[in-house]
């Protein structure tokens, strides 16, 4: 059975659309991108899942349970985009809190502090936590009780490259362990190699859903090959791969992803006049431009 189940979706404002026919899955140990532009409809999604906003039309299914039931609720974790806690609790007994609503014992609670880098700050008064410490605080709880299905909403705001490594390997373990994890976020290239699947909505519409080969395949965009050559073979070496000139010893080409590994064996063809070759296929944050297109809206 999938942890989540979306399948055509609507939500309308009066006569404005936000929702428009999103159907998706996500299956159990899965860790899904959730791109959009401001206003794409990302967050009202979320909150149809969590049930705190009715659907207008279509189905929702929480691992067999419907929105906002006892059911799903006991197998939801989410963290918001923006985290407020009772700043006169110190993070130990806000989490602690959050244990006992969640009927988790005060031990797996402090696991987590720990895990999420607070063990040191367990003690001290929330008010005097950074942005980015809050957001661990946020973090620990999302993942109390080991849900099947975690919602992140920009769960990396605030934090530092070093905790962004840490915030990452924690939804890596959360998928090893089976939970399905649904993350919405506007960093782009943090994660390119720490999902399995992007989805990208645009003006209420689902516009892709697939790992990034597939996007790379179904746009067609051109993959770009950055050869280095010795000093004295630049020019021969642009000559028989019909490249552009970058530098005294760089060389730059293009070809689609069906032409790699043939403009490849050109390359290596050339033999010793060869130092390295960078390839460097369409980024994400290239593959949502092109998805996200007004030109593709009515595709």
């Amino acid at each position: 059975m999938s942890a989540l189940s979306i399948s055509n979706a609507v939500k309308r404002y009066g006569l404005t659309e936000v929702v428009r026919s999103v159907s998706f899955k996500i299956d159990p140990g899965e860790r899904i991108a959730l791109l959009g532009h401001n206003g794409a409809g990302k967050t009202t999604l979320i909150k149809m899942i969590l049930g705190l906003t009715p659907l207008s039309a279509g189905s929702i299914d929480v691992l067999g349970h419907s929105p906002g039931s006892t059911g799903a609720r006991r197998s939801i974790g989410f963290l918001p985009e923006s985290v407020a806690f009772q700043g006169t609790l110190s993070g130990r007994e806000q989490l602690h809190h959050f244990a006992r609503l969640k009927s988790v014992s005060a031990g797996q609670a402090d696991e987590l502090l720990e895990r999420v880098g607070l063990a040191e700050a367990a003690d001290r008064k929330i008010r005097t936590y950074s942005k980015g410490m809050r957001q661990r605080i946020g973090l620990a709880q999302a993942i109390l009780g080991k849900p099947e299905l975690v919602l992140l909403d920009e769960p990396t705001s605030g934090l530092d490259p070093v905790s962004r490594h840490e915030f990452y390997d924690i939804v890596r373990d959360l998928a090893s362990a089976g939970s399905a994890v649904l993350l919405s976020s506007h960093a782009l290239t943090e994660l390119e190699t720490r999902t399995d699947r992007i989805a990208i909505l645009s003006k209420g519409k689902l516009v892709a859903n697939d790992d990034l080969t597939a996007l790379r395949k179904a746009a067609a965009m051109p993959i770009v090959l950055r050869v280095t050559t010795t000093p004295d073979g630049v020019e021969q070496v642009a000559g028989a791969l019909s490249a552009k000139r970058i530098n005294g010893q760089v060389v730059e080409l293009t070809c689609l992803q069906d032409e790699k590994i043939t403009t490849l064996g050109r390359v290596t063809s050339l033999g010793d006049l060869v130092r390295d070759v960078e390839v460097a296929p369409a980024s994400l944050e290239e593959l949502y431009r092109h998805f996200s297109s007004p030109d593709r809206e009515a595709l």
